[in-house]
């Protein structure tokens, strides 16, 4: 059926089928993932030249802008490096709502309350604003001088000074002493009417060192006098 020729063509075609199939089987290197852009040589050779392999450590230094905002942040409160300045920072970082200029100027609010309401007898003003130990001696006071008859009259003219000479953090516990310089109008009367102590028209100057304190966690934003003393 079939002729020599055809046989030798159909030899020759096996032959031929059966050494490409033994050459293109073999493996001729190492294989590399689908998912490789680079070759190990490559990605040697090109990364020796990317510095973002090169990790530097993280710079602690305050840029210019920073070191500005530490310096300006209580402008006119307290000295940059200050242990003043330290503890409003320490209060700030606990409580982000704290404003040292709205604390001065709260804190000169209630000085001139505090001493008019001391003056007064006005107890209800002073339980608010004072804490126990202090509105027990203001109160002892005021008791004592009701029981004489005699009464106080005093009068800002003004308050010059009202600087923060001290800021202590303890726990949560947040205290900060405010130096008052004031000029103060002030006459204690008997119970006749008879001055027996300062000058119904002289101005007397005037220094206390007063404590505030607040607690914190409390909701209530409210500081409260916990320690007096007169100053320089």
């Amino acid at each position: 059926m079939f002729d020599i020729y055809t046989i030798i063509f159909v030899a020759l075609a096996i032959l031929i089928f059966l050494k490409l199939c033994s050459v293109l089987g073999q493996p001729t290197g190492r294989k590399r993932s689908p998912h490789d852009t680079y070759s190990t040589r490559d990605a040697a050779r090109e990364g020796s030249n990317d510095n973002s392999l090169v990790k530097l450590p993280a710079d602690t230094t305050p840029t210019s802008t920073e070191s500005a905002d530490a310096a300006e942040r209580w402008q006119g409160i307290a000295e940059p490096g200050s242990s003043v300045a330290g503890g409003l920072d320490a209060i700030a970082c606990k409580d982000k709502s704290f404003n040292a200029e709205h604390f001065v100027s709260g804190a000169q609010t209630a000085y001139e309350m505090i001493v008019l309401a001391y003056a007064q007898g006005d107890r209800r003003t002073l339980r608010n604003l004072l804490s126990r130990e202090v509105y027990e001696g203001f109160e002892e006071t005021i008791r004592e001088r009701e029981s004489k008859g005699e009464t106080v009259e005093s009068r800002f003219v003004t308050i010059e000074k009202s600087d923060i000479t001290a800021v202590q953090l303890r726990n949560r516990m947040a205290q900060i002493t405010v130096r008052f310089v004031s000029q103060l109008i002030s006459v204690t009367r008997d119970k006749g009417g008879t001055v027996i102590d300062g000058d119904p028209e002289k101005v007397t100057d005037v220094t206390d060192v007063w404590t505030f304190a607040r607690n914190l966690s409390s909701r209530n934003p409210n500081w409260k006098l916990v320690a007096t003393e007169a100053g320089p």
